[in-house]
């Protein structure tokens, strides 16, 4: 079973996003920063106090359109306004979308927030916003093991991602996410932007139900991210034994955040 994980961005780079993920060869596709404006296509422009991004307008629907042979499953942490081309204002959702491939049997749904709980914003804060974690249960069929991929966009901080008492709660919630789920003979993958340093105790948290981080203090940003800090993106698994290969993949860029790949 092949496991990749990205922010995508909300779509900044469409074209190289959609070319890759069908060629990819994952099973179980982990998408943060997935935009959906059900009946709208194309382009539109999100905007906070910091920052003015393009996004595609429905990019779970552009990602289901070029793996039609996966299960799509969207959770919305939050939404809020954003504008096409011609100046319209929309409602847009924000999340979280895991695919999974059709061989594969989903025996397993679950979505809780880590921090905050669902908001329809007037106007995109430019922190604080609400994290939700999106959890799938799949079985691997040539071995009978039940696997739990939980994956979270982590907690954006605008002064860093340094430890914090909303960080520290967030992991608490994460870490009572997987004990309720898992059984004695579930496999547990975490993934996704944690946005976080790769000191922070999140990962103490975390190893003391039985995590351990195959990322560590690696790169995991692309030439399109201009900040000195290189750091965010982070995949735990709960038996390391099981992990067959796992890559940070450099190229190709298809977002800001480098991919990460994970065979089991």
């Amino acid at each position: 079973m092949r496991i990749a994980s990205v922010n995508a961005w909300g779509g900044a780079m469409a074209d190289e996003l959609l070319t890759w993920l069908p060629g990819g060869g994952a099973d179980v596709v982990c998408l943060q920063e997935v935009t959906r404006t059900p009946g709208l296509s194309g382009w539109t422009r999100f905007a906070d106090a910091e920052r003015s991004l393009p996004q595609r307008a429905d990019l779970f629907e552009d990602v289901r359109r070029v793996l039609p042979r996966h299960q799509g499953h969207f959770a919305a942490g939050d939404s809020g306004p954003v504008h096409d081309g011609t100046g319209a204002r929309h409602r847009q959702d924000f999340g979280l979308a895991t695919l999974v491939a059709e061989d594969l049997t989903v025996c397993g749904l679950d979505a809780t927030f880590v921090h905050g709980r669902f908001t329809d914003h007037d106007e995109w804060p430019a922190g604080d916003r609400p994290r939700i974690a999106l959890a799938v249960r799949t079985v691997a069929h040539d071995s009978g093991r039940s696997v739990w991929v939980v994956q979270v966009h982590g907690l954006r901080d605008p002064d860093g991602k340094g430890d914090t008492p909303a960080r520290r709660r967030q992991a608490d919630r994460l870490a009572a996410l997987v004990r309720r789920l898992r059984g004695p003979e579930d496999l547990v993958v975490v993934c996704g932007d944690l946005n976080l340093l790769p000191g922070s105790e999140t990962f103490a948290v975390l190893a003391e139900i039985g995590l351990t981080d195959l990322v560590r203090d690696a790169d995991t940003r692309t030439s399109r991210y201009p900040k000195p800090v290189r750091h965010a993106s982070y995949l735990l698994i709960s038996d390391v034994a099981a992990v067959k290969r796992f890559e940070i993949l450099a190229e190709p860029e298809v977002s800001d955040h480098r991919a990460l790949i994970l065979d089991i």
